[in-house]
């Protein structure tokens, strides 16, 4: 494993995208835990991506245009329906302390928002062949991936903890207005997959 792969994988991780977004609001809202809960299921909603590409089915995906156009409008959907959720749910970003999630729920909704993302799929299938040797490829697909995977839940959880550890400090408005921000946050991503 190369010293640029680990940073490039740093740097992909490191830019906030729909993860990162969602990892804040899940610390903001409900603490440490939850930020550590929703990194995870960020991380897991890599697997499907990263197992796509490997077996190749990524290629196939991505030949197809219904398919690729498919996935690629129930991720915005799915990034709407985040904005909506969060702007509707008054008591998501609180100053005072609120009831945990569930993990369940928080891992699932942090799955969903990296399986419905094709952008992963399109950056495995670019990124991994080019730290790819050409004996026995798959194994070390399989490495590579498992790297990413947990440079990307330490990030994740970095960022959701980060804000969980300033929530209490903020003021019922600021958090108002963190919460259009992080509507707001989805919305533009969700524009952003689909043109």
């Amino acid at each position: 494993m190369s010293i640029a792969f680990l940073l490039t994988a740093l740097v992909v991780v490191a830019t906030p995208g729909t993860g990162v977004v969602y990892t804040l609001a899940a610390g903001l809202a409900h603490g440490r835990r939850a930020s550590v809960v929703a990194a995870f299921g960020c991380t897991l909603g890599t697997v499907p991506h990263m197992l796509a590409t490997v077996t190749g089915v990524a290629a196939l995906l991505h030949t197809s245009a219904v398919a690729f156009q498919t996935l690629k409008y129930l991720g915005v959907a799915y990034l709407l329906y985040m904005a909506w959720a969060t702007l509707r749910d008054e008591g998501a970003l609180t100053v005072e302390r609120t009831a945990p999630a569930s993990p369940v729920r928080v891992i699932v909704s942090g799955v969903l928002v990296n399986v419905l993302n094709p952008k992963l799929t399109m950056f495995f299938l670019a990124f991994l062949p080019q730290f790819v040797g050409s004996a026995d490829p798959v194994p070390q697909m399989l490495r590579l991936s498992a790297v990413f995977m947990a440079v990307t839940f330490a990030v994740f959880a970095a960022y959701g903890v980060l804000a969980a550890s300033v929530r209490d400090r903020l003021t019922a408005r600021a958090m108002t207005w963190i919460r259009r921000v992080f509507a707001g946050s989805f919305v533009a991503l969700g524009a952003r997959l689909a043109l």
